[in-house]
């Protein structure tokens, strides 16, 4: 295999995949989950996108630091050793089969408006989330080029609704400039309010490591990725802001925050309800191409811990066009069996599952890689200290106290997930500790 076959991601490819990854089935739903809080999802947003920006930051500053690691696995490993690195991995890893799961069931609710059809039985729904789950798995199977091109498309097409909000938040805007005032949220100023909603904030930001965490296959990681990375999340945040905000003060709040379909509703209110199905087409396109994103980061972790020896050794091996085969069988597995068990078409508690659960298992890595920064500095492994690393400490500081801002906006459901998560790894930690000192035991003269 060829180092150009190998590492087959450019920057394009990568800024699609943050992007991608990001904006999935949760922006269709994100203006309900804040319009609660009223006007206090504005510096809600802006302290969560200042947050991610510094993140961003970090990973750039370890991918220009470190270009040959294995990613963020390397990067924790560096500051705090295995274990930690394999926990902190770890969680993200299960969060990322079942966010699978749970994309592909959003999908399907989406699917419902444009084909009644597929609630005439009871095993309809569920069969086709399963078959959109092993379409991926299929698609990836068959090389890195196949799944980046995949993804530029999805993300591309993606993209149109949110360029609709905001064209017609422009439009009403210069036209009929008092829609903007008839239906101001009247929440008072506060503090819990705005820490609450930037939890949800950053549920939606969720996917900005995305460039990092194939490092491996990146063409020229020590400048695609931070390029790749900083892009694609003040990207990704603009489009966020902007369609949050619309519908917030264009749809009356009671109305917003029960709505099950705010994009439609949007549209329905103020140009025809037929646009609905057409937000629905792009609500599955959206997801698909975030289902497409993940599978390829799942598959990748997953073959990143069998490199280093924290699962069985054939999940690392790749097939004859570079993928990582068993891996992604084996995540399709398991998020197949938690989409089973699990299934429910409901939009709304799909999201607030989300929520809590992805945050809580996103949050260690965040805050691991944004303290492995200064852990190394105060090492002095990291030696060369100028302008660009000042503000990258800087950033990495600030980070970690986004981070634990974050944790307590959470409350105590995340921190409780985050924790069984963690104590769901320890039985395949053992093992790996145990099989190492086994081979260490045997190639002993």
């Amino acid at each position: 295999m060829t180092e150009t076959a190998t590492r087959a991601l450019g920057f394009w490819t990568c800024t699609a995949l943050i992007v991608g990854n990001t904006i999935g089935v949760g922006i269709f739903l994100t203006p309900a989950a804040l319009a609660p809080y009223g006007l206090n999802a504005v510096p809600a947003w802006i302290i969560t996108i200042v947050g991610c920006v510094l993140l961003a930051i970090v990973f750039s500053g370890l991918a220009q630091q470190y270009p040959a690691d294995d990613g963020p696995y390397n990067y924790t490993q560096r500051a705090f050793g295995s274990g930690t690195s394999f926990y902190v991995l770890w969680c993200y890893w299960v969060s990322t089969w079942v966010t699978n799961a749970t994309i592909a069931t959003g999908v399907v609710g989406y699917l419902f408006i444009l084909f009644p059809g597929l609630q005439s039985q009871p095993w309809l729904p569920p069969v086709t989330a399963l078959s959109m789950l092993w379409l991926f798995v299929l698609i990836n199977a068959m090389g890195i080029r196949t799944a980046a091109w995949m993804q530029m498309v999805t993300t591309v097409l993606k993209l149109l609704p949110q360029a609709g909000i905001i064209i017609l938040g422009a439009w009403l805007l210069l036209v009929h400039p008092s829609v903007y005032v008839a239906h101001i949220p009247p929440n008072p100023a506060s503090l819990h309010d705005i820490l609450a909603g930037s939890t949800v904030a950053l549920y939606s930001m969720l996917g900005i490591e995305c460039a990092m965490m194939p490092a491996a296959k990146v063409i020229n990681p020590s400048r695609t990725i931070p390029r790749a990375t900083i892009v694609g999340t003040l990207v990704t945040a603009l489009i966020y802001l902007c369609v949050s905000l619309v519908p917030m003060l264009l749809i009356p709040q009671a109305e917003l925050s029960a709505s099950n379909a705010p994009f439609s509703d949007l549209f329905g209110r103020y140009l025809d309800p037929q646009y609905g199905r057409w937000v629905a087409l792009f609500v599955v396109v959206s997801g698909l191409g975030a289902l497409n994103g993940w599978t390829l980061i799942v598959g990748d972790l997953t073959q990143a811990f069998a490199r280093h020896g924290n699962f069985p050794k054939v999940l690392g091996e790749v097939n004859s066009r570079g993928a990582p085969l068993y891996a992604f069988v084996l995540t399709g597995i398991a998020a197949s069996v938690t989409l089973v068990l699990s299934y429910n078409p409901s939009m709304a508690k799909v999201f607030t599952f989300l929520v809590n659960l992805v945050a809580a298992a996103n949050l260690p890595l965040y805050l691991a890689c944004s303290l492995a920064v200064l852990t190394l500095w105060r090492r002095g492994e990291i030696t060369r200290i100028g302008p660009r690393q000042l503000v990258w400490f800087g950033a990495a500081l600030l980070a970690a106290i986004y981070c634990i801002w974050s944790f307590i906006g959470a409350g105590r459901e995340p921190l409780l997930w985050a924790v069984a998560l963690a104590a769901m790894g320890i039985p395949f930690h053992l093992w790996s500790r145990m099989s190492h000192r086994r081979t260490l035991v045997r190639e002993t003269p």
